[in-house]
């Protein structure tokens, strides 16, 4: 199915991943750290945190490299960089435009 030749992620909107939560049971990364973690997150969510040494490790141990990795952060930048650690080893990354942010923003 992963045909490994993704070059740069796909985005989405906070929205369209809502829709997409209700319906299906993809997988969802949040990629920021502990501390903003506890301010919140969205359900279903498995948590790596983008700073630490073993990143990329610890998505693999987490998450099917066979299916699209949904990933956010707080506001998208970290999400782009991680795109760009993932796709080489064969992800296929999908980028939640605004990140939490603009998640808690529309989804009060």
């Amino acid at each position: 199915m992963n045909c490994n030749t993704q070059e740069e992620a796909s985005s989405i909107s906070t929205i369209e991943l809502k829709a997409l939560l209700e319906y299906d049971n993809i997988q969802l990364l949040d990629i920021r750290t502990p501390e903003e973690i506890e301010l919140g997150f969205i359900d279903k969510a498995k948590f790596a945190n983008f700073f630490d040494d073993d990143f990329v490790q610890q998505v693999s141990t987490k998450f099917d490299i066979e299916k699209p990795i949904y990933i956010y952060c707080r506001s998208g930048n970290r999400s782009v960089k991680a795109s760009k650690l993932l796709i080489p080893k064969g992800y296929v990354v999908i980028n939640v435009l605004g990140g939490f942010n603009k998640w808690k923003a529309e989804h009060k």
